[in-house]
């Protein structure tokens, strides 16, 4: 006899008869309808890229952000459900400064993503509350090196040297393991986001559509500017 899912996806919960949680694979749907974020890691240290795709010619594109600073050396790109990815953010400074103060150092980008996916976690587990529909890359360097880490709904995460997330993920991760060398560079490694997320999405985009942040061992978190990203994006536009 066959099994209807709708009876097992009441709650997250509930497992279906093949083991699956509903309710964490809808959260997933959520995450591939949100907009393309990659990350990387470049010869000196991470880089994390966002569109922010024109849903109106009325809407502000610097109203909301999609790349968040956690601490000097951590930040984060976030796909999916916006207010679900503000939230996770904010447990993670909150977690980051309390590091600092109890332990006089900054946290381990592991550590950090590893209490921020036991939280989401969390919310697969008790009734009354539903899986954050959101994903985060969290990419930066400490003590033992450059970091960066995809989380899940579930409260999995995984390590990657490159990654992408949200609408045509899976184009740009074929794109990633084409062109995506070890030693890259920095300005490598803009091109290499930049003209992935425009062969995949087949559509103009300005500056302002761009988010991006570079995370390095002298400067620590640094956030590019419109100007900064126009200059790439002309630069790219006839490649």
């Amino acid at each position: 006899m066959e099994h209807s899912g709708h009876q097992y996806d009441q709650a997250s919960t509930i497992f279906s008869p093949d083991g699956r949680l509903y309710q964490v694979e809808y959260a997933r749907e959520a995450v591939k309808k949100g907009s393309t974020t990659m990350g990387f890691k470049w010869k000196d240290g991470i880089l994390l890229l966002a569109h922010k795709p024109e849903v109106s010619h009325l809407v502000n594109f610097h109203s909301f952000e999609k790349i968040y600073k956690i601490d000097n050396h951590i930040a984060c790109a976030a796909t999916g459900l916006v207010a679900d990815g503000r939230h996770l953010v904010e447990i993670g400074r909150e977690q980051a400064q309390w590091n600092r103060i109890r332990y006089n150092e900054p946290i381990s980008v592991k550590e950090l993503v590893n209490i921020l996916c036991e939280y989401a976690h969390m919310y697969t587990r008790f009734d009354g509350v539903r899986p954050f529909g959101v994903v985060l890359l969290v990419g930066g360097i400490d003590g033992s090196g450059k970091h960066l880490f995809s989380t899940d709904p579930s409260g999995a995460f995984y390590g990657y040297k490159a990654v992408c997330e949200g609408k045509k993920s899976n184009d740009a991760m074929i794109q990633f393991t084409k062109n995506y060398t070890s030693n890259i560079s920095l300005n490598q490694t803009l091109k290499l986001g930049l003209l992935t997320l425009k062969k995949i999405t087949k559509q103009k985009f300005n500056a302002e559509m761009i988010e991006v942040a570079i995370i390095d061992k002298k400067e620590g978190f640094l956030k590019l500017s419109t100007e900064d990203i126009k200059q790439i994006v002309e630069t790219t536009a006839s490649e």
